[in-house]
Order: C-alpha cells, then sequence, then structure tokens
C-alpha cells in the first residue's frame, strides 16, 4: 500500500523513468508532491494523407498511434484526465508548463481553466528554422505555443525573475521565444539513422522553462517523457525528476541519454537570487533582539563617524536623527547610503559591519538551515 507522502516520493520514484500509461502511473503518485509538471501531450494533428516535399519524397510527420483519437470528444476526455491527475500531484504552490500547436492547445487550455487552473502566460516559441510548407497552401506554421499554469489562482509560484533576466543578457525576458527546432547531435536517432522521436523538443526550450520555475533539488514530472529531454535538463541543472513513457524504445534511449550526463556541481548551479524573495530584516529588529545595545555607538570603517543607536532602531549623529541609511548618506555627503555596509560596531576590539548581524538573524529565520 503507498503512503502518500513527499519523502516517499522522494525515495521511490525520482530521478526514475517509469514505464506505463502516464494516466495509471500518475495514480499512484502521492498526493500534493510535485514541484512542476512539463505535459507534452500527443497534438491529436489529424494527419490522415501522406504529406510530399517537392521532389516527392515524404515528409517525416507525426504518424504514431499515440497521436491519434477518434475525435475531440475522446480526445477531450483524455485531457481532462491526465490535466486532474496532475492538479492532484502538484503541491499548492507548483505549476504546470504545457505545450502544443493550434491543433489542441485552445483545446487543453479550456479545461485547464475549467479545472480551476490560472494561467500565468501563454509562451510563443518561435521556430527559427520550421519546417516549410510544402503545398504553398497555408502560412508555414512557426510557432507553437506553451502555457504556463498554477495550481490554482492563489498559488505563490516561483518564479526566478532575476536569473532569467541575466540568461537573456540582463534584459526582461519576453513571453516571445526565438529557439530553433531540435537538430543536430542533439536530434537523437534510431539504427536506421532516422528520428528517433517525431517531436523531440530542444534542450534550450526546457532549459528557460526550468530555470525560469524552478530551485535546484525541485521536483519535476513529466507525464509524456518521450525521448527524455525534460529528464535531461532537469539533471543538467540538479533538479529532481520524474519521467513516465509507454514506449519501450523511446524509454531505452531517455535511459542511455541519461546516463551519458554527469550530476553537476552544486555551486554551478546557484541562481541569481530574486531581491523580492530575500528577507527584509529592519535595523530595528537587531536593537529589540539586543543583538545592538541602546546607546551604543557605531563607526565607519575608519572611525571617522560615529552615532548613537536608539530605542527605535534609529540613528543619532549630532543633531541629526534617522535611519542607518539616511545617517550614513548625510555624513558622507550622498543622496543614498548601504547603512548596512558603512556602520560598524565594535567587538574584542574590533569593526565588524553590522550587516554580520544582519545576515545572523536571516540564517535563524531560513527554514532551509
Amino acid at each position: 500500500m503507498l503512503k502518500k507522502n513527499i519523502n516517499e516520493l522522494s525515495e521511490s520514484f525520482v530521478n526514475k523513468i517509469i514505464n506505463g500509461d502516464s494516466i495509471e502511473e500518475m495514480k499512484k503518485l502521492p498526493d500534493n508532491s510535485i514541484d512542476l509538471i512539463f505535459a507534452d501531450p500527443p497534438y491529436n494533428l489529424q494527419l490522415n494523407d501522406i504529406l510530399y516535399r517537392p521532389d516527392h519524397s515524404p515528409v517525416d510527420a507525426v504518424k504514431e498511434d499515440w497521436d491519434k483519437f477518434e475525435n475531440f470528444e475522446r480526445y477531450d476526455d483524455f485531457t481532462n484526465t491526465w490535466l486532474t491527475q496532475c492538479q492532484r500531484l502538484l503541491k499548492p504552490n507548483g505549476c504546470l508548463w504545457v505545450i502544443g500547436s493550434y491543433h489542441n492547445i485552445y483545446r487543453v487550455g479550456n479545461i485547464l481553466q475549467n479545472l480551476g487552473f490560472w494561467i500565468l502566460n501563454d509562451i510563443i516559441w518561435t521556430k527559427t528554422n520550421p519546417m516549410p510548407n510544402f503545398r504553398g497552401r497555408r502560412f508555414t506554421n512557426a510557432h507553437e505555443t506553451l502555457i504556463w499554469a498554477t495550481k490554482t489562482k492563489t498559488s505563490r509560484y516561483r518564479f526566478n525573475y532575476d536569473a532569467i533576466k541575466s540568461l537573456n543578457g540582463d534584459i526582461q525576458m519576453r513571453s516571445d521565444w526565438n529557439i530553433p527546432i531540435c537538430n543536430g547531435k542533439e536530434r537523437l536517432k534510431d539504427e536506421d539513422g532516422n528520428k528517433l522521436h517525431p517531436t523531440q523538443k530542444p534542450e534550450a526550450l526546457l532549459h528557460r522553462i526550468i530555470l525560469s520555475s524552478t530551485d535546484p533539488q525541485a521536483v519535476i514530472l513529466d507525464p509524456f517523457l518521450g525521448s527524455g529531454t525534460s529528464a535531461a535538463v532537469a539533471k543538467k541543472l540538479g533538479r529532481r525528476w520524474i519521467g513516465i513513457e509507454r514506449d519501450n524504445k523511446y524509454v531505452s534511449a531517455a535511459k542511455k541519454r541519461l546516463k551519458q550526463i554527469s550530476s553537476p556541481d552544486p555551486t554551478g548551479i546557484d541562481i541569481k537570487s530574486t531581491k523580492r524573495d530575500q528577507i527584509r530584516i529592519p535595523f530595528g529588529v537587531l536593537v529589540e533582539r539586543g543583538m545592538i545595545e541602546i546607546g551604543e555607538k557605531l563607526y565607519c570603517s575608519k572611525k571617522k563617524y560615529s552615532a548613537v543607536v536608539k530605542a527605535d532602531g534609529s540613528l543619532q549623529s549630532s543633531d541629526i536623527i534617522g535611519s542607518i541609511h539616511k545617517i550614513g548618506a548625510y555624513h558622507q555627503g550622498t543622496e543614498s547610503c548601504n547603512g548596512w555596509t558603512f556602520w560598524h560596531f565594535i567587538k574584542n576590539n574590533d569593526l565588524f559591519p553590522i550587516d554580520k548581524l544582519r545576515e545572523e538573524v536571516k540564517s535563524s529565520l531560513n527554514p532551509l538551515n
């Protein structure tokens, strides 16, 4: 009997590929145990005829049985079922990324909202090297759509804004992503040199998704693992992962792919923290905790300036009273000042920045310490 708790999930399921039906296998996973789900479900492309290039060679399109559904009603039932499982599995602050094309993404979005998911963004993945429209009867289909959603409207989701901005050359990243389709050495091939999986996604796409929405050691589930791109990128980024795939051929290829990836150096997966997520500690907290005494003198690093600590957490220097930042700026003749590094306290006849005490408070409040 499966005990539904996160600890057992970590020991029994994490960093493994489960060979089986996605919906049936998801039912075996514990409630509220997943940080992020990336889903690349069947698109229901409804391709009935063979498509040929101008030289009369057939186009390598998606024609596998897993992408075929009897009608829209059957596809909607399938979508509703797997999305319901996703909502059960996500932690209260977890999120879902699902990718699709014009064939299915609108139906997926409708069902998402009906189930109570809260859509944060839709991302347009613009393919810089798309397959041409060989018949010349439509526009070249050069993009796919990703929906980023949280479990509920009130979920406090993870968004590593500063990290993803840094990834984009210190420019705020937009919702249109220009990334080439999977090709070259990254594209997995079968024994005959043909594409192993017709819809293998580029690692660059998953890198953005995982980096933006999770922290190291987060648990990521891919219920339609395919050739294993999401698991491969998760491993490279120091995240934990679970993949579900029913096709033995894809399972074998994904396992081989993952064996070739080494676990990353922990220092390499640390990401740029987001300021809004940092714990804010007012100077007054140090005073009320007795870490700085009322009436104690603080000094600049060269002891040129000093100020007296008041009971309300302000400083007084001569006749000027204000915050640690205001009094520091006053002495320097500047508009602003980082009082945490400007002011120092004396301990054992040595000077230490008051920021040292702030870090001690932060450490005591951090649940990870």
